[in-house]
């Protein structure tokens, strides 16, 4: 009995732990879209102060070029951490059903003492 029910700890131990990396994947994709959106704003302000909006031209702001590159980086990371937030929800319904049926032996055995 005593190493089912630890048995059931370790399990919603592991829905938790999955769950929080779960809302931190969320939390930095989040994150990452607010910083390039702030990017994307002052590219603009930039590009609109120096009259040069074609990033090929001679003249296109320095700083407009490194923000844009940074904003292009933020991306592909948010890209890259969607395919992480992907497998991390797939993780947690693994241990989450994981756990579902060490709670249901859990259960079945306490049943049966009660029923000895």
């Amino acid at each position: 009995m005593k190493s089912r029910e630890s048995h059931v700890r370790l399990k919603q131990f592991q829905v938790n732990e999955k769950s929080r990396q779960l809302s931190q994947i969320q939390l930095m994709m989040a994150e990452m879209q607010k910083m390039a959106a702030e990017l994307e704003y002052q590219i603009v302000a930039e590009e609109k102060k120096a009259g040069i909006s074609d990033p090929s031209h001679f003249a296109y702001p320095t700083f407009a070029k490194a923000a844009r590159q940074r904003a292009d980086n933020l991306q592909n990371s948010a890209r890259d951490l969607q395919l992480q937030l992907e497998a991390a929800e797939l993780a947690l319904e693994e241990a989450e059903a994981e756990y579902a049926k060490a709670t249901a032996l859990e259960n079945r055995d306490q049943k049966a003492g009660r029923a000895v």
